[in-house]
């Protein structure tokens, strides 16, 4: 495979080129000959075989179609398995130290799938049989690379809020078309609300958040950074605050199947409309548990968090044991960034105002985990003025 490199655009070690390559990681040598011819089309592609090193060099982009386990692509006995656990992850290290673009070609098995996402950091997952288009995909990851900047924990707290802005609106503007939002996307975008909020505080991740003039998209950047303070206020695990903080994230998605009249409507919406908003928890649960790859606790959230405690809430009527304590978690968050939050019609509420209201819904949030939420409320203070 490697003498073919030449023949698809690509190097050897002995012909090293300065222009921009896509790396191919590959078990499946026929398919990845025919990916590179592909993909040299647009970009020289060197291909990766198990066993081979990364070739010297930053290249644009990587491109990975592997099993996470390569015991089932045909190495046998027990020293092929550990040779090949330790190839991939000493390949996944890679890229993930890298920083830059990656492609996971979906192999269709959920866990498998699962562990290449965590191996590689949170790559962009493509199913190879839709007709999205590996090379364009590549191209598009290209490009966003190069405008993107530093991920989570990296370059200053402005540039990760603008890029945590970019993620949201990619996993709604999928929802929009239908397509369940991109688990990678939704772990790179809870990771940077975790790491900035726990770095700046949550009074500068609002100031940051309201730079960008998107409501809907500010109002899943704000609930997720009222989560992540509520998950730190509560002394939750590193993995526990990451569940809040993506449930928080995605719990609006559904909004992105409302008709923008209704949606962006600067004013009181009327019965019928108010039905047609009412079915985004739904449409939004229903969306992700398509994916297959969200939690069942990640699905309540999206569902349920406008359920009340007293049986008021909706789409199902639950109350008191019935709705669970993440959906609870995100419930206050939620209630929280809406009355907060600045809107065309009416400014943000101030934090005593926000506090008295909510506290007057004692009997529809939970009591005792709206005392431990108060001091958020009191640091938090109110959005920024129009």
């Amino acid at each position: 495979m490697q003498e073919s490199w030449n023949r698809y655009g690509g190097q050897t070690s002995r012909d090293v080129r300065r222009e921009a390559f896509v790396v191919l990681v590959s078990d499946r040598r026929e398919r990845a000959e025919r990916l590179a011819r592909g993909i040299a089309l647009v970009l020289p592609c060197r291909v990766i075989e198990p066993g081979s090193a990364l070739p010297a060099g930053p290249p644009a982009a990587f491109l990975v179609d592997v099993a996470t386990d390569l015991t089932k692509s045909g190495d046998s006995g027990p020293e092929g398995s550990r040779e090949s656990a330790a190839w991939v992850a000493a390949i996944a290290a890679s890229i993930r130290a890298s920083g830059l673009p990656c492609l996971y070609l979906s192999r269709g098995h959920a866990a498998q799938d699962g562990a290449a996402i965590r191996l590689l950091g949170g790559p962009t997952v493509i199913d190879p049989r839709q007709p999205a288009g590996i090379v364009p995909t590549l191209l598009r990851l290209i490009g966003q690379g190069r405008k993107r900047g530093p991920g989570a924990g990296e370059g200053t707290p402005q540039a990760r809020v603008e890029r945590a802005t970019a993620v949201i609106t990619d996993l709604f503007q999928a929802a929009a078309r239908g397509r369940p939002p991109s688990p990678a996307e939704a772990e790179e975008g809870t990771q940077i609300v975790l790491d900035t909020v726990s770095e700046v505080g949550i009074r500068s991740w609002l100031d940051l958040v309201w730079r960008h003039d998107l409501q809907v998209y500010q109002h899943s950047l704000s609930v997720a950074g009222f989560a992540a303070a509520f998950a730190a206020e509560l002394g939750f695990s590193r993995s526990d605050r990451q569940r809040l903080a993506k449930a928080a994230l995605l719990h609006d998605v559904g909004k992105a199947l409302i008709p923008h009249a209704i949606l962006d409507k600067p004013g009181p919406l009327t019965p019928e409309e108010m039905r047609v908003m009412r079915t985004h928890a739904a449409l939004g649960a229903d969306l992700l548990a398509r994916e297959g790859a969200f939690a069942p606790d990640i699905l309540a959230v999206v569902r349920s968090h406008h359920e009340r405690l007293d049986g008021s809430g909706y789409p199902d009527g639950l109350k008191g044991d019935e709705i669970g304590d993440l959906v609870r978690l995100v419930a206050i968050c939620d209630v929280h960034s809406a009355l907060t939050e600045r809107r065309v019609y009416r400014p943000g509420l101030s934090a005593r105002a926000a506090l008295e209201i909510m506290d007057a819904q004692a009997g529809q949030l939970d009591p005792d985990l709206l005392r431990v939420y108060r001091p958020i409320v009191a640091r938090a203070g109110s959005a920024p003025p129009a």
